[in-house]
C-alpha cells in the first residue's frame, strides 16, 4: 500500500513540475526566439491551435513602454533588420510573382480565419526572426518552406515605430 501511495505522489509531482517548466506563451516565446516579453503588455492574441494534431495559427502581440525588447532583438543572434525576406513577406502579407505561365501567389498565411485580414499590420522599421520547425528543414532534401505541402514555423516581428512585438506560429 505504501508503494502505491509513494508511486502516486511521485507521478503527481512529475505532472505538476512538467506544467511549471513550460511557462506558457511567454516561455514558448523565450525558447523559440530568445526574447523575454515579461516586461511588455499583451495587447492581443489569436489562436486556432488545439484541434486534431494541434494544427492552427497563433499570433500574440505585446507592447513595450521602454526599449527593452528593441535591445533584445537588435543584439540577439538570428534576428534580421527589415525589409522582410521573400519567405517572411509571403507568410505575413503574401507575395505575387510573374512567371512564364502567369502570376503565382503565395500567402498570406497569418490571417484571421476565413478572412484576408493580416494578423500583423504593415511594418516599415523593425526586426524579424523566422524559425522553420518542419522536420525537413535544413536537410539536403529540403525544398524550402514555401515549397512544402505542410508548414511548421515561427515568425517573430518587432515593430520599432510602435514598440510592438508580434509572435506568430503556423502548424499544418
Amino acid at each position: 500500500m505504501k508503494r502505491w501511495i509513494a508511486f502516486f505522489l511521485l507521478a503527481l509531482s512529475l505532472c505538476l513540475l512538467s506544467g511549471c517548466q513550460s511557462g506558457g506563451v511567454q516561455g514558448r516565446i523565450r525558447t523559440r526566439v530568445g526574447v523575454d516579453v515579461s516586461g511588455g503588455t499583451e495587447v492581443s492574441h489569436y489562436d486556432t491551435h488545439g484541434g486534431f494534431h494541434g494544427d492552427g495559427i497563433s499570433c500574440y502581440a505585446y507592447t513595450f513602454s521602454d526599449d527593452s525588447c528593441l535591445q533584445q532583438v537588435s543584439q540577439a543572434d538570428g534576428w534580421s533588420v527589415f525589409p522582410l525576406d521573400e519567405t517572411a513577406e509571403a507568410l505575413l502579407y503574401g507575395i505575387s510573382k510573374e512567371t512564364d505561365s502567369g502570376t503565382s501567389y503565395a500567402g498570406p498565411f497569418f490571417t484571421y480565419e476565413n478572412e484576408d485580414n493580416c494578423l500583423v499590420p504593415p511594418i516599415e522599421n523593425g526586426y524579424y526572426r523566422l524559425v522553420d520547425r518542419h522536420s525537413d528543414a535544413g536537410t539536403p532534401d529540403d525544398p524550402g518552406l514555401l515549397a512544402r505541402k505542410s508548414y511548421n514555423c515561427t515568425l517573430a516581428v518587432y515593430d520599432a515605430d510602435t514598440s510592438t512585438f508580434y509572435f506568430c506560429e503556423l502548424d499544418t
